[in-house]
């Protein structure tokens, strides 16, 4: 048996891409190939749970067009299945007068990328969203929200398998070649055929797409993100987001304060090397994943530019203290014993071997095949969106 359309990756990309083709291509046969037992194993079920409003990306970007695109359908979507979700809004805030421009410059893009409802607001109007928070100035960001990103993912499936297609658990893909005419995908167990075969592996995605024979300069490198989370009794000093002003030359968005959808707060995350791809804990260790990064050129010249950077969040892995003083520059009061840990999450970062961070979304093709090769942040946010970009793509290359 043929398949149409095999799809590597049952996160929220994947997922979106195989509903949407599902869509698209009603009498088409779709199956999704997972290795873990369950959906949203990894960076889709392990992030903030944050509907990022879009107004950080450079206009025009991959990252600007789907983040906007994928929050109202995300929206809409979790309204018409009965997701958890709430729009509460978030902050940007500006702890001083040197990073007035900086925000400033935040706010001007949030208007190139038509973010509705955006302000500049004062610090008395900070008090008014977040009493408890300081800050001389701040974006006021009201479409931001929270989601349940595995109930998301949860329902995708169920509306995946219902229109008659598979969803294969516990089933990596290991080699990918062109036999006959067709392609095969062959994993631990199990060898399938397919006409067309999209890679969205996340982790993985630069190890699945050299195993189809792609020979791309990227590769993924893993960085740990940790967290805390309030006590109980602290809980009440975070109305909705609060956000520090992000560093422009890393792409992370800095320690922040999240209220979550199924309850408490989230603080964090920070951003470490993990010497694992899914290195979840301090201690996670995989040898062939540490060789395959120290050997790739592209670490050490990141590791190079961005060493100072590198220690602080280290410093800031292994201090309850450091992790702390971050928080305070946000919200003062919070106290040492007020944070307890919380599950970390391992972010793919897409690196070139000049140590250059590849900064947006992006796509490699082969013969009958996509290959997603970077979907950070804000990629479960944008799914929806991005399942509608690998659609059109696959109608053109694969001349649907």
């Amino acid at each position: 048996m043929t398949t149409d359309f095999t799809i590597a990756g049952a996160g929220i990309v994947g997922l979106s891409t195989a509903y949407k083709l599902s869509l698209q291509y009603p009498d088409s046969s779709i199956l999704l190939l997972e290795k873990e037992s369950g959906v949203a194993a990894h960076q889709t079920g392990h992030n903030s749970g944050v509907i990022h409003s879009g107004i950080y990306y450079k206009p025009g970007s991959y990252k600007a067009k789907n983040c906007i695109a994928g929050r109202h359908q995300i929206v809409e979507y979790c309204r018409e299945n009965e997701i958890a979700h709430d729009i509460c809004g978030k902050i940007i805030v500006a702890s001083n007068e040197n990073e007035i421009p900086a925000l400033t410059s935040i706010f001007n893009r949030g208007v190139q990328n038509e973010i509705e409802g955006i302000e500049l607001i004062d610090q008395k109007q900070v008090k008014e969203i977040e009493p408890y928070s300081i800050g001389i100035r701040a974006i006021h960001v009201p479409c931001a929200g929270i989601i349940d990103f595995k109930g998301v993912c949860e329902s995708l499936a169920q509306k995946i398998t219902a229109a008659g297609h598979s969803i294969q658990f516990n089933t990596p893909v290991q080699n990918v070649f062109q036999k006959n005419g067709s392609l095969t995908i062959k994993s631990l167990k199990h060898t399938f055929n397919s006409k067309y075969f999209i890679n969205c592996t996340g982790l993985h995605s630069d190890r699945v797409a050299r195993s189809a024979g792609i020979k791309s300069d990227i590769q993924i490198v893993p960085f740990r993100g940790e967290y805390y989370e309030l006590t109980e009794d602290a809980e009440h000093m975070v109305k909705g987001l609060i956000y520090p002003l992000p560093n422009p030359e890393f792409p992370f968005l800095g320690v922040h304060f999240t209220r979550m959808v199924n309850g408490g707060v989230e603080c964090g995350p920070n951003a470490v090397f993990s010497f694992k791809r899914e290195g979840y804990q301090k201690t996670s260790f995989d040898f062939n994943d540490t060789i395959e990064t120290v050997n790739f050129p592209g670490f050490w010249k990141l590791a190079g530019k961005h060493w100072k950077m590198g220690l602080d969040e280290m410093y800031r892995s292994y201090s309850k203290k450091g992790f702390l003083k971050n928080l305070q520059k946000l919200i003062p009061s919070i106290h040492e014993n007020q944070l307890k840990v919380s599950p970390a999450g391992v972010r793919a970062m897409a690196l070139l071997p000049n140590g250059e961070i590849l900064d947006d979304f992006h796509f490699e093709m082969g013969e009958n095949e996509i290959h997603v090769l970077n979907a950070p942040s804000p990629a479960a946010t944008a799914g929806l969106s991005i399942g509608d970009e690998i659609v059109a793509k696959a109608k053109l290359a694969f001349s649907l």
